[in-house]
């Protein structure tokens, strides 16, 4: 069923109330993004100011990122454990403020790599998380072992990490950024240089320097332009993928496969959780058929809520049997 521009005006105004909720909820969680946020902003205003707008482009989008995880709680009507969220916050600052506008990436030896290793182990975690709801979920019939778990979260992990070096890639091609970062070698080894043109790999040791058009580079070696730079990420992807994928297979294992296993690792669902609703109103229910609920009473169960004989306006059609956000 179409939905109407006053049923579109509800959704936008509900999920914008459901996101503040959101945001709010975990005191911890909250504090470190008031703060992150307050961070950007003020670098935002500086680098703007400084007539460095790429800078400010990447202020801009990090603020748009450090809102990802809620949004993703909301829509997928989850709850993340705090200590995840606030890492996930932690890396999106880190790479994109501290790395790209504060040029940590050339100023902190190691910084990309430390952080693509933390990027392996929180996919792996993200990986691990989304197939623990999915063990849960009663509408599904399956039920992964722990190994399976461990696996799957492995190869999630890995595929984002792939997926960001084609990112890179990408950017660097189309745009000529320098995402994949360039690195001194003094050797290298390439059949292209066979002047016979029978595959031969030819290889040209002790680089001191590189000449283009008669000018020193100043270098000390030849600047590979971005391999070795992935295939590090890669590995370094590998390991956190590995690290967390291992942890999370002894504390399942340990635990057993029951639904309460792995409590650290296990994102939530929000079934009852206070302010959420399961609208439940027969086959053919009537467009509009919300009670809003006492402030008193939205801790109760989420059965009774709704009924048939109850109207009320400004519910889109489009909500029955789905949960939507009730405020005082």
């Amino acid at each position: 069923m179409k939905r109407t521009k006053q049923d579109k005006r509800w959704l936008k105004k509900t999920f914008k109330e459901a996101m503040d909720k959101e945001l709010r909820e975990h005191k911890s969680s909250f504090i470190v993004f008031s703060i992150l946020r307050f961070l950007v902003l003020v670098i935002l205003v500086r680098q703007l100011f400084m007539a460095h707008y790429e800078a400010a482009f990447f202020c801009v989008l990090t603020i748009v990122l450090l809102y990802v995880p809620s949004w993703v709680q909301v829509r997928l009507r989850i709850e993340l454990p705090p200590a995840l969220e606030i890492t996930i916050l932690c890396f999106i600052f880190a790479a994109e403020i501290l790395g790209e506008v504060n040029a940590f990436y050339v100023r902190v030896p190691n910084w990309d790599t430390m952080l693509h290793t933390l990027n392996g182990f929180l996919a792996a975690a993200v990986g691990f998380s989304l197939v623990l709801l999915l063990n849960d979920d009663d509408r599904l019939t399956f039920h992964l072992s722990p190994f399976f778990l461990a696996l799957v979260a492995f190869c999630f992990s890995m595929t984002i990490g792939v997926l960001w070096e084609f990112f890179e890639f990408a950017m660097d091609w189309f745009f000529h950024t320098d995402m994949q970062r360039d690195t001194v070698v003094n050797a290298i080894y390439s059949a292209s240089l066979d002047v016979t043109r029978s595959n031969k790999v030819v290889s040209i040791r002790d680089i001191q320097d590189v000449l283009i058009h008669g000018e020193s580079l100043g270098l000390g070696g030849y600047l590979d332009i971005g391999l070795i730079d992935t295939m590090k990420d890669l590995i370094v992807n590998f390991i956190g993928a590995v690290v967390f994928s291992v942890t999370g297979l002894f504390l399942c294992s340990e635990q057993g496969p029951e639904t309460d296993a792995c409590p650290e690792l296990r994102p939530q669902q929000e079934n009852c959780r206070p302010g959420i609703i399961s609208l439940r109103c027969g086959k053919n229910p009537p467009r509009r058929l919300l009670r809003r609920i006492p402030p008193s009473d939205q801790n109760s169960s989420c059965r009774g809520i709704i009924t048939n004989r109850t109207a009320a306006r400004g519910l889109p059609s489009g909500l029955f049997n789905r949960r939507i956000l009730i405020l005082p």
